[in-house]
């Protein structure tokens, strides 16, 4: 296996600023009304209040991100409620600064298009990223955009042979492969642990949640030949020393090393 590997989730939140400028709302109506009367009205077709992906506003990308000096968690936050901007470009200038093989489980089917949303609007610039092959004629062959392209990796997708039917869910996975899985919260609830002023619990879960993508990537490596099985068991016990040197500042990843035990 050859590094740097960057490995990312996002949490993203309903953009009600946004629904409530498309929705042409009535004089004097809130932004929280207009939000309000979207979902009455998906309720009486009998549909759910997930937004379209064009109005979810990104509020957390962690990202595992390993190379020849070590392993890192990071997250990309936006806590102040205006700097989703700010995140994005963070995001891609990541990509930019080390060109990394990208990791993700169900990133070309939520994580990725709500990222190209959300960066043409806040003008974000990812050059790298969306090279066909115009300035590295590498790229032309395997590129990030490319669905049946290695440089983004969709774990998720590639295993389901890109059979949405097929797919797995992340949290079965990792448990499946004795992994932690999900800790502490799941998607459905991010929104309502936003508004209750959650924000540092939701970016633990989804450093989880990443952490839980790069240890299946891992075992997917071993799977390919990747790693031997040697390689693969000093991967681990290195990710679990490294929690554990983590641990003592963050809660979350003594829970995750207890869960692992």
């Amino acid at each position: 296996m050859t590094w740097p590997v960057l490995v990312f989730d996002i949490e993203s939140i309903p953009d009600i600023a946004g629904l409530h400028m498309l929705r042409d709302p009535a004089p004097g109506a809130t932004e929280l009304q207009s939000y309000e009367a979207w979902c009455a009205e998906r309720k009486e077709k009998g549909q759910g209040d997930f937004m379209p992906l064009h109005l979810q506003r990104v509020l957390v990308i962690s990202i595992v991100f390993r190379n020849a000096e070590g392993l890192r968690v990071h997250s990309f936050v936006d806590r102040d409620g205006a700097s989703e901007g700010k995140v994005v470009q963070n995001f891609f200038q990541s990509i930019e600064k080390h060109v990394p093989q990208l990791v993700s489980w169900n990133g070309g089917g939520f994580d990725l298009p709500v990222l190209h949303y959300r960066a043409l609007r806040h003008g974000v610039v990812a050059d790298k990223y969306w090279d066909l092959g115009d300035d590295d004629r590498e790229f032309k062959w395997n590129n990030y955009i490319g669905r049946y392209h290695m440089r983004h990796l969709d774990l998720m997708d590639l295993l389901a042979m890109y059979q949405p039917r097929a797919n797995a869910p992340l949290d079965a996975m990792a448990k499946l492969c004795g992994f932690p899985g999900k800790l502490g919260m799941d998607g459905s609830q991010v929104f309502q642990a936003y508004r209750d002023g959650k924000l540092d619990d939701i970016r633990r879960y989804c450093e989880t949640d990443v952490m839980n993508t790069y240890l299946l990537y891992c075992r997917f490596q071993k799977m390919r030949g990747g790693f031997t099985e040697t390689e693969y068991e000093q991967e681990i016990a290195f990710v679990k020393n490294t929690l554990a040197e983590l641990a003592p500042a963050e809660a979350h990843w003594r829970e995750y090393l207890d869960a692992w035990r």
